[in-house]
């Protein structure tokens, strides 16, 4: 009960200090604008007594005078509201203006001025209602000659400057001030923007000028004092927050039991999952010092826990050979640059064995969502990496073995290639020493025998040779390589048994190709297998039909190869199994030869696939990435 009543004095206390408010802003609104009123009047008198001390000079052999001119240019121009000066004589007629040029309302201004000075005998106004240009209003002072009126002096005001000039900045943040007419209609703002705070109003006459103008203040929104109702608030809720707190301890210390129990089983849980971990967990801090392992880190390295807390680079466990390289990656782990891939490294164990490790970083954040270190999991890929180099040269046998095979299937072609050259070194070397013993040839016919028995004799080299780097069992050796010279190379190791097979090798090459990095003897592989199986694929083409063709070509990142035959094609449910292993169509394949070419083909970072050719045939393409 004594905080309810508490509360509700705060808030009758809030309620008067906000009532008050708002009556001293009313009482302040009605200061502001008598004291704006009393303001434009002075500074309509005052202007006035300018008028009256021009109108000698204007009536007079002076009015044109630059002295004249410099006056009436300066009350036009200055703070006085003015937007030209007229004066007229006794009988109304226009003696002179500044600036010269007159405006449809100004005669009625003029008149109803005069009309209004000739009444009061003193200076008067006149109003236009609805003027054909910008809304204003006209004072005549009149200037007299002894007793007779010589003239008036008239001069124009502009509400819109009346308001900017007269009105001072502070009064336009607090209020929007407007002139209305006797109907009530706004003539002029000062602010087009809209009042917040329509009780905030006040309006009263614009006399002088009269003619039922009336000046209307509306007060822009102003902000709640908002001491009282923090104050109020805050008292609220503490009483509240007292009430509600004593219901809800023992609840909450329920809860807080609870949650500690929970916490208990999730990290008993989580601790257990951590210890039956194969991969090694790690955590350093931003310089790099362990922070943390797991049981599978230390009995990866051979440390226990207590001795790799602690450590700071270099580790104990980094290959003294491999120390520069490892800084070095260690170095870019603490600057961020830590690959999605993962780091492989060579580590040592404690009793000095060494294994290969890969190793992935990532940002450590703790619970404030800061950047407090590094969280690294390290595997154990020694067998991986023995089981990688065991498939690696387990393909480079099944590629050897692929690459005699198909030379084996060459071979009466072949044979027939070094025949005709180890013919032409018999013939010429029996024709040579026949002439050499009848001693009848001249010197210079036996020279020039010798000399083709020796082309032979070189090509027939060259021609084992070919063979011989084809179907040798060796190290992969990648380099920059050209592929229209690897399409030169094949050709040379097929064109004997296309022309058995009465199959027209065509070669379109482009020239300028750029370096591919790449095996040149598993590139001719590739190609000679692709070449042969396009032989296969025409073995019922008409023979005058039977050409296959080998282009090349290039674009911005990669060289492609393309081997076009024209046989019968490739049905859709066998090429949907041309590349698996020992798939064959042939009753003699093994199945082998397409699978081996893609598997070349990926090790060198490219693709190969096949398509239909328009008008018949198959084509066979092989990508290569640009040597950058």
């Amino acid at each position: 009960m004594a905080l309810l009543a508490l509360v509700a004095g705060i808030v009758g206390f809030v309620a008067l200090t906000l009532q008050q408010d708002r009556e001293d802003q009313r009482a302040a609104v009605v200061s502001d604008v008598l004291w704006l009123e009393q303001n434009l009047r002075f500074g309509l008198e005052r202007n006035e007594g300018l008028l009256r001390q021009l109108a000698p000079r204007l009536f007079s052999r002076a009015a044109n005078s630059e002295a004249t001119l410099a006056r009436l240019r300066k009350l036009a121009e200055g703070e006085n509201g003015f937007q030209r000066v007229i004066w007229v004589d006794e009988r109304l007629s226009v003696r002179g203006a500044w600036p010269p040029e007159l405006r449809p309302e100004d005669p009625e201004l003029v008149q109803q001025a005069a009309d209004m000075s000739r009444a009061t005998g003193r200076a008067g106004y006149g109003y236009v209602a609805e003027p054909q240009t910008e809304p204003g209003f006209a004072v005549a002072v009149p200037w007299h000659d002894g007793d007779r009126l010589v003239g008036y002096v008239v001069a124009v005001y502009a509400f819109r400057n009346i308001l900017s000039t007269q009105v001072p900045w502070w009064f336009s943040e607090r209020y929007r001030l407007s002139i209305r007419d006797q109907r009530g209609s706004e003539v002029v703002a000062k602010s087009l923007v809209a009042p917040l705070a329509p009780e905030l109003s006040y309006e009263i006459p614009f006399d002088p000028p009269g003619h039922g103008l009336s000046l209307k203040v509306e007060g822009y929104s102003v902000g709640t004092r908002l001491v009282p109702l923090a104050f109020a608030g805050a008292v609220i809720v503490f009483a509240a927050a007292t009430v509600w707190s004593l219901w809800t301890l023992s609840r909450h210390m329920r809860r807080r039991r609870d949650a500690e129990q929970a916490l208990l089983r999730e990290v008993a849980v989580r601790q257990a999952m951590e210890n039956a971990l194969l991969t090694g967990l790690r955590a350093r801090d931003l310089t790099g010092r362990i922070t943390y392992v797991n049981p599978a880190f230390c009995r990866m390295f051979g440390w226990s826990a207590d001795e790799m807390v602690g450590m700071a680079p270099p580790m104990p466990y980094w290959l003294p050979e491999e120390m520069e390289a490892t800084q070095a990656v260690h170095d870019r782990i603490l600057a961020g640059e830590t690959p999605a891939q993962g780091v492989e490294l060579r580590f040592r164990r404690k009793n000095g064995e060494k294994f290969d490790a890969l190793l992935y970083e990532a940002p450590l954040i703790d619970e404030t969502g800061r950047h407090v270190g590094w969280m690294g999991s390290v595997l154990d890929i020694t067998e991986r990496r023995r089981a990688e180099e065991l498939a690696r040269q387990q393909q480079e046998k099944l590629q050897a073995n692929s690459r005699l095979v198909t030379m084996g299937e060459m071979a009466s072609s072949l044979a027939h290639e070094l025949n005709q050259p180890l013919a032409a070194i018999t013939s010429y070397a029996t024709g040579a020493l026949n002439a050499l013993r009848q001693g009848s040839l001249p010197q210079s016919e036996v020279e020039a025998a010798l000399e083709k028995l020796v082309q032979q004799a070189t090509r027939a080299g060259h021609i084992i040779r070919r063979v011989h780097d084809f179907v040798r069992k060796r190290e992969s050796n990648f380099r920059p390589t050209r592929v229209n010279s690897v399409v030169v190379e094949a050709f040379e190791l097929v064109k004997s048994e296309a022309r058995r097979r009465g199959v027209r090798l065509e070669a379109v090459l482009a020239v300028a190709l750029p370096e591919v990095h790449a095996d040149t003897v598993m590139l001719q592989q590739v190609l000679v297998n692709l070449v042969r199986n396009g032989f296969d694929a025409m073995a019922d083409t008409p023979g005058h039909a039977r050409t296959l063709t080998v282009s090349t070509n290039a674009d911005e990142e990669w060289v492609q190869l393309s081997v076009a035959d024209c046989g019968s094609g490739i049905p859709p449910e066998v090429g949907e199994r041309l590349f698996d292993a020992l798939y064959t169509t042939k009753a003699d394949g093994m199945g082998m030869g397409l699978n081996i070419c893609r598997s070349i083909i990926e090790l060198h970072q490219g693709r190969l696939w096949f398509e239909t050719r328009p008008g018949g045939g198959t084509l066979f393409h092989f990508a290569l990435p640009i040597k950058v």
